[in-house]
C-alpha cells in the first residue's frame, strides 16, 4: 500500500465476516423450522431469532471471552480472531482485553445462551414459564446493550471509528441494533400475551 493511502474498506477477511454472520442465521433458521413445525408462525420466527441468538453467544462471542482470558485478540490467531479483529476496527475496546466488556460478555454467553435454549424448549414444549425466561433473556440482552456502549459514550466514544458508513451502520449500529431491537418486540409480545392471559379468566367467569 502506498504512503498515504487509506487501507481498503473491505477485504477478505470483512467478506467472510458477513459471511459467517448469514451462515449463522441461516443454521438458526433451519433449526426453527424443524423444531417449531407445531408453533404459531409467529413463533416460528421467535424461534429463528433465539437460535440465531444462541448460536452467536456460544460460537463467536465464548471464543471471545476465551481469547479475552487467557490473552487478547489482537495478539491471538485463527479464523475467529481474525474476524473479532475485523469488528475490532470499529470499537478497538474488543481488541485489548476492556474488563466491562469482557465481564458483559462472561454474563451474556454463560446466562444468555442458556436462557435463550431454555426459552426455545419452553416454547416448543408451551410451557407456563415461557414469559418469565422471555421477559428475563430481553432485559439481560438491552441491559448488555446499554452497559455495551453507555461507558464509553460517557467519555466521548474514544474507541469508536465511525469514519465510514461499514464501521457505523453495519458493525455497530446494524450488528448490535438487532439486539435493541429484537427483545424490545419480544416484551411486547409477553406484555400483550400476559394481558390477555389476564383478562380472558375474567370474561370467562361473567
Amino acid at each position: 500500500m502506498a504512503e498515504g493511502e487509506e487501507p481498503a474498506l473491505f477485504t477478505k477477511v470483512t467478506v467472510y465476516s458477513l459471511l459467517a454472520c448469514v451462515a449463522q442465521f441461516a443454521v438458526g433458521f433451519g433449526f426453527a423450522q424443524k423444531c417449531g413445525n407445531k408453533c404459531s408462525a409467529v413463533d416460528r420466527w421467535v424461534l429463528v431469532w433465539l437460535f440465531y441468538d444462541a448460536i452467536v453467544h456460544f460460537t463467536l462471542e465464548g471464543p471471545f471471552v476465551y481469547m479475552s482470558l487467557v490473552g487478547n485478540v489482537a495478539t491471538s490467531d485463527g479464523l475467529l480472531a481474525e474476524l473479532w479483529k475485523e469488528y475490532g476496527k470499529a470499537d478497538e475496546r474488543w481488541l485489548y482485553s476492556d474488563p466491562t466488556i469482557v465481564s458483559l460478555e462472561l454474563l451474556t454467553v454463560v446466562l444468555d445462551g442458556t436462557l435463550a435454549l431454555l426459552l426455545v424448549y419452553a416454547i416448543i414444549k408451551d410451557k407456563h414459564y415461557r414469559h418469565f425466561v422471555q421477559i428475563t433473556l430481553c432485559v439481560c440482552e438491552l441491559y448488555g446493550g446499554w452497559m455495551t456502549f453507555c461507558p464509553d459514550w460517557l467519555i466521548g466514544s474514544p474507541n469508536l471509528d465511525t469514519s465510514n458508513w461499514l464501521y457505523l451502520w453495519v458493525y455497530l449500529v446494524f450488528f448490535n441494533g438487532i439486539w435493541v431491537v429484537v427483545p424490545g418486540l419480544l416484551l411486547l409480545q409477553s406484555w400483550r400475551d400476559l394481558r390477555r392471559m389476564h383478562q380472558y379468566p375474567k370474561k370467562k367467569n361473567r
